[in-house]
């Protein structure tokens, strides 16, 4: 088992917010910002979306490298107490290079831009990681291997938006946003998140939230490949991430995922843990930030990371140790183990399983 990465620290831009306090209140709320935009489907109505409000109305670079550098500061700030802003390597998610409608010079340009707008140098060893949903996990293996070799601090960040014409026509000509003509698909969004992370010393003070763990895996049957999917690749990625972090599925308490309405990922979820868990459990739920901030593609991840550490922070977790899994259209899969250290949440985690136990009674008699 590898030494816990400590989660410190997160700023997270979406939607439903400038600040991570602001969007995880939200997120807690069940609140959504879906709106209609200005681009109108091929049934000719207009899309609905998830769109960041910023102070003038930008577009392109200059708006991902505002939301990105937003959410970057909220952890420096975090930082600044311990360690310089220019020390602090930064590694940037953003979207594959098979996206539809991706942004050309993402890779060589954004962080420059992110470092004009935060006004300072970023540290030498930034880089760009463009693997989409599943580049989260990856950038947090490579944080785990910079703090290894001595860097104090490690921030973990992707931006990434779905409100690109070109991006909108190439999903909605294969049918994959959600429309009223079309259920099984999903609301677009876009989103800039950050995480401030940290090796876990085991003599000095817990973290609120620990990564114990993370897997990675491949999935023959992708989406669009025409194959029966047995979910081969999230099955692998769940079982490394559980090795890695020294327990079992037993073990974990709820979930949090990228699905976000489309039914060949719930489909897949549902498979890898019918095909995993092998103990009965009362209550095994799954959170999908999706539902509120919409499909935010490099984001996810430390978006996701964004609610944990918010939830460990105000004890409001339905347990400690969670389970994610992401997963990108090709065959790239991922999954980590996330742990909260404060000690409420095991006392909620017990009323959750009471209760949900008194009702199933309650329903059979």
């Amino acid at each position: 088992m590898s030494a816990p990465l400590a989660v410190l620290a997160s700023g997270l831009v979406c939607g439903l917010g400038l600040t991570a306090e602001e969007s995880c209140a939200a997120i807690r709320c069940g609140i959504n910002n879906f709106q209609e935009t200005r681009f109108i489907g091929q049934d000719g109505e207009w899309l609905i979306a998830s769109e960041v409000t910023l102070e003038e109305p930008w577009r392109g670079h200059a708006k991902l490298a505002r939301m990105a550098a937003r959410a970057i500061a909220e952890c420096l700030a975090a930082a600044a107490e311990t360690v310089a802003p220019e020390r602090v390597p930064v590694l940037l998610c953003v979207a594959e290079e098979q996206r539809p409608g991706r942004l050309s010079g993402l890779d060589s340009l954004l962080l420059q831009e992110i470092a004009a707008l935060l006004g300072h140098d970023l540290h030498p060893s930034s880089r760009v990681v463009p693997q989409g949903r599943v580049g989260g996990a990856i950038a947090l293996l490579n944080a785990r291997q910079f703090l290894a070799a001595g860097h104090a601090r490690v921030i973990v960040a992707g931006v990434d938006s779905y409100l690109i014409a070109q991006t909108l026509m190439g999903y909605d000509g294969e049918d994959r946003l959600l429309t009223k003509a079309n259920s099984n698909g999903f609301i677009p969004g876009e989103a800039a998140g950050a995480v401030l992370l940290a090796l876990q010393d085991s003599e000095g003070p817990q973290a609120p939230l620990l990564v114990t763990g993370l897997g990675f895996g491949r999935e023959a049957a992708h989406y669009g490949s025409g194959k029966p999917l047995r979910a081969e690749g999230l099955v692998q990625a769940i079982r490394a991430a559980l090795a890695d972090a020294g327990i079992g599925l037993k073990d974990c308490d709820h979930r949090i995922a990228d699905v976000s309405g489309e039914q060949y990922r719930f489909k897949e979820a549902a498979l890898a843990i019918t095909r995993i868990l092998r103990d009965r459990k009362v209550w095994f739920g799954l959170w999908h930030p999706a539902d509120c901030i919409g499909e935010v593609g490099a984001a996810t991840l430390p978006a996701m990371l964004a609610m944990l550490l918010a939830g460990a922070r105000k004890d409001y977790l339905p347990g400690p140790v969670f389970l994610g899994h992401l997963g990108n259209d090709d065959d790239k899969r991922a999954s980590f183990v996330a742990r909260a250290t404060t000690p409420q949440t095991l006392a909620l985690e017990t009323r959750a399983e009471e209760t949900f136990g008194q009702r199933r009674r309650s329903a059979l008699v």
